[in-house]
């Protein structure tokens, strides 16, 4: 089997064994908690368990002390999420999720690569692309055997600390361009960007399908972005560390590897009223 490390098609996940490939659905809707797991108990792909974002993918108990409205979870506590699912080393991992304008398989696939897992890939289009296809789901819940794993993190891949930002080369911002420029703020307490951020919206990095473009493609785009900035000087922030793992998902697959995420992004960079605060496009 050809380990997959950033995108797999619908095909290629359909053609994989099922003993060989753990399938993790991490469909959410920020607006309705519990939307994310009531569509997976309606419909999934054959073999998926599920991720909730708050529950799995974040430690939120820890929103208060300034790191973000999804604060990582530690590594402990991520490795035994993991075990719960029933993954061992020799299996392919695929995330996905609704498709276009998604949040949380991209999370999913980061912080697998945080713990040093490269075989984990996210399902190019989602759920979207995969009924699209004609492909089977199914409902039921799937009984998998728990392992035994630990999962440290690699603390050279993750920027916490809001003033290790000033060594950043290049930090990019994946938030839409309205919240970036801070024309509108739906969820945080001030609007706009830390200053000498650039603007990606990781939408950007999708077809009008919702599949990603080209890595070609990609690379040309973000090269008009990061100007002279290596990509493994870049950092990626969003609202609150999720959709920025879209741009560094999308960085990866076009071959410019390296680049980081500032975890806690502009939600735990507002967190203290004293930083300060850009508006417009610069």
């Amino acid at each position: 089997m050809t380990l997959k490390t950033t995108l797999i098609d619908v095909a290629a996940l359909a053609a994989l064994p099922a003993d060989e490939v753990l399938i993790v659905d991490c469909r959410v809707d920020l607006a309705d908690r519990t939307q994310g797991e009531r569509s997976y108990l309606a419909g999934h792909i054959p073999g998926a368990v599920h991720a909730d974002l708050e529950r799995d993918l974040s430690d939120m108990s820890r929103v208060r002390e300034g790191l973000g409205r999804h604060p990582l979870p530690a590594a402990d506590a991520f490795s035994a999420v993991v075990g719960r699912w029933g993954w061992t080393p020799r299996q392919q991992v695929v995330c996905y999720d609704a498709g276009p304008g998604a949040l949380a398989a991209a999370r999913l696939w980061w912080l697998l690569r945080l713990a040093g897992v490269r075989a984990v890939a996210v399902l190019d289009g989602g759920f979207a692309a995969w009924q699209a296809a004609g492909q089977s789901v199914e409902i039921a819940v799937p009984a998998r055997t728990p392992t035994q794993v630990m999962l440290p993190y690699d603390a050279r891949q993750v920027i916490v600390d809001h003033a290790a930002l000033h060594a950043a080369r290049l930090l990019l911002d994946a938030r839409a361009a309205a919240r970036y420029r801070g024309e509108v703020e739906p969820l945080d307490r001030a609007a706009g960007h830390v200053p000498g951020a650039r603007n990606r919206p990781y939408l950007d990095n999708l077809l009008a399908d919702g599949r990603f473009k080209p890595p070609a493609q990609l690379r040309e785009e973000f090269a008009a972005v990061l100007g002279d900035a290596p990509p493994d000087q870049v950092v990626h922030m969003c609202g609150s560390g999720v959709t920025a793992c879209y741009n560094l998902l999308a960085m990866e697959h076009a071959g410019l590897h390296g680049s980081r995420l500032y975890a806690p992004s502009w939600s735990g960079w507002v967190s203290d009223p004293s930083r300060p605060v850009a508006t417009g496009e610069e």
